[in-house]
């Protein structure tokens, strides 16, 4: 009831500063109307919806985020097989850097928006208990012949020193995309710590200061809004919560600019049509990518959003880059 309260509140907020900003400007933002001061008569455009970008096409903002949701949609069951056959299976290798730079301790709770195949989640919960079972050995070593009193010390303090239960919860707007992860999840035999949520980034279902990490890996630029899914990031993590993004970016390499823009162009497309039957969904992606802000445009949104400690890593030349920051 809280939250549904919060997300009211919010919707609110958000109209009335739109409103505002028409009055300020003269111009407004989302309906193209124009004020005339005197009268106060409003004029709209024919076009009556702010634009943005599809892929390389323009469209109105209401239609980006049912467009991209059919995307997702349509290659939800191939996705997977599709990103290894893209990637070479380096996408791998980047989700296994993205934790191991994470580092996360027992106990914490991670946030993994549009990661619907639970891809960053398993990691997550596979790294915390390699951890812990580092942990207990280190401890079985430090103690080869145990006294009576230690036996009865490790008995009586058991439940104390117990780890409180680190949880995952995988939030994606896309319902398809999160049935394939619930059913990767079963078949690996993965249950406990972790929750499957619908939730659109750019207006999360969740508290204020909830999680210690929030990720999103090879999602935000699919966001209508990435400003207001920074926002909402920030809003959700707790005080010294840490976000984490990865991202295709900006390749650094001349070279390797010029055989990555061919190979994504020429294969990737091709790909989609003979694994996932869809030569349209892969060719959007694609673009998508070219039409992502680059490493210091990027980093400087995040700060803009308010948070602080703003680092990115480049991985493979640039193709993708690894950003971070924290909430204070």
């Amino acid at each position: 009831m809280a939250a549904s309260m919060r997300l009211l509140v919010r919707r609110a907020i958000r109209l009335s500063h739109r409103h505002v900003k028409v009055a300020a400007a003269g111009v407004s933002a989302r309906s193209g109307c124009c004020w005339e001061p005197s009268s106060c008569r409003c004029y709209s455009d024919a076009a009556g919806d702010r634009s943005t970008h599809f892929g390389f096409e323009t469209v109105p903002e209401t239609e980006k985020a049912k467009r991209v949701y059919k995307v997702f949609e349509n290659v939800a069951q191939k996705y997977d097989i599709m990103n290894d056959a893209m990637s070479l299976g380096i996408h791998r290798v980047w989700k296994d850097m993205l934790l191991h730079a994470m580092h996360p301790q027992a106990g914490v709770r991670l946030l993994d928006v549009a990661g619907g195949t639970g891809d960053i989640a398993f990691r997550f919960l596979e790294y915390i208990r390699s951890q812990q079972e580092r942990q207990k050995r280190r401890a079985a070593r430090s103690m080869k012949t145990p006294s009576w009193q230690d036996i009865s010390n490790n008995y009586s303090t058991e439940d104390e020193d117990r780890p409180q239960e680190s949880r995952a919860v995988v939030c994606d707007i896309n319902k398809e995309m999160l049935k394939v992860g619930k059913q990767k999840a079963e078949n690996m035999g993965i249950r406990a710590g972790l929750s499957w949520v619908v939730g659109d980034a750019e207006e999360l279902p969740f508290d204020d200061d909830q999680f210690d990490i929030y990720t999103i890996a090879f999602g935000i630029r699919n966001v209508t809004h990435i400003d207001q899914a920074l926002q909402e990031a920030l809003r959700v993590l707790k005080p010294g919560g840490r976000f984490m993004c990865l991202e295709f970016s900006k390749v650094t390499n001349p070279v390797l600019a010029r055989l990555y823009d061919a190979y994504s162009f020429q294969m990737i497309p091709v790909l989609g049509e003979v694994i996932a039957g869809d030569w349209k969904s892969y060719q959007y992606l694609v673009e998508s990518i070219r039409k992502f802000p680059g490493q210091e445009e990027f980093k400087g949104m995040i700060e803009d959003a308010g948070f602080y400690c703003v680092r990115y890593y480049n991985l493979t030349g640039g193709v993708v880059a690894l950003h971070s920051g924290f909430k204070l």
